[in-house]
């Protein structure tokens, strides 16, 4: 089936919320410099269901206009009402790379104690690559929420700065088997003789999928 700009248009301008959705859908099958034009103003509407779906898509979508991207979004990531906009808008901003505004998500990561803005934060430090973010990892990483926890150990083998090694090597023996497997993605990631000694203790992980990262990453 293929959408025109006129139909889908229809569908974004609808009094009903569903409406809105669907179009924000099609918006996939349209050229993406027009559909990043029209899902601008559903960035902002009243529904919260519909605000998501529209931030969610500003990925990849908003790389038609990084600026414009920038300030939608980090509109949406300090003023909405509903956290998993806040959530998806963060996961956007990584998406796109966009570490200009990495001030806005630091200041919002320790202003809130909602677990999932949390956790989108540090999930895009990590892709941001940004290396003032490393101190804010490790702050991430006694975190009691063990996904935000888990998130910071994979971010800073992403960030790849190697004095984080000295602060992951007590999760060697975490309880959390998960918790354990990150630690081994990142060991692999971030090297050196120090990182190898860790991935050897882990390659003697009771569970399997520890173990065969560990071994994986020697």
């Amino acid at each position: 089936m293929s959408y025109s700009p006129e139909s889908v248009q229809t569908l974004l301008h609808s009094s009903d919320y569903g409406d809105r959705l669907q179009g924000i859908n099609q918006l996939r099958q349209l050229d993406p410099a027009l559909a990043f034009t029209m899902i601008q103003p559903l960035v902002i509407d009243t529904n919260a269901r519909v605000r998501y779906a529209a931030v969610s898509q500003l990925d990849p979508l908003g790389k038609q206009d990084l600026d414009k991207a920038l300030d939608l979004l980090q509109e949406r990531l300090l003023y909405d009402s509903e956290a998993d906009v806040k959530a998806a808008a963060a996961d956007a901003i990584g998406g796109l790379k966009l570490v200009a505004a990495y001030d806005h998500l630091e200041t919002l990561y320790y202003q809130t104690s909602d677990w999932l803005i949390q956790l989108s934060i540090i999930a895009t430090l990590g892709e941001l690559g940004e290396p003032r973010g490393f101190d804010l990892l490790l702050h991430a990483l006694n975190s009691d929420n063990t996904l935000v926890k888990t998130a910071a150990v994979s971010a800073l083998g992403e960030l790849g700065d190697t004095r984080a090694i000295s602060s992951l090597v007590p999760l060697v023996g975490d309880e959390d088997w998960q918790v354990r497997y990150r630690l081994a993605q990142s060991m692999g990631r971030l090297g050196g003789e120090q990182a190898r000694a860790i991935l050897a203790q882990l390659s003697q992980d009771p569970v399997e999928q520890v173990a065969r990262e560990a071994k994986d990453n020697l």
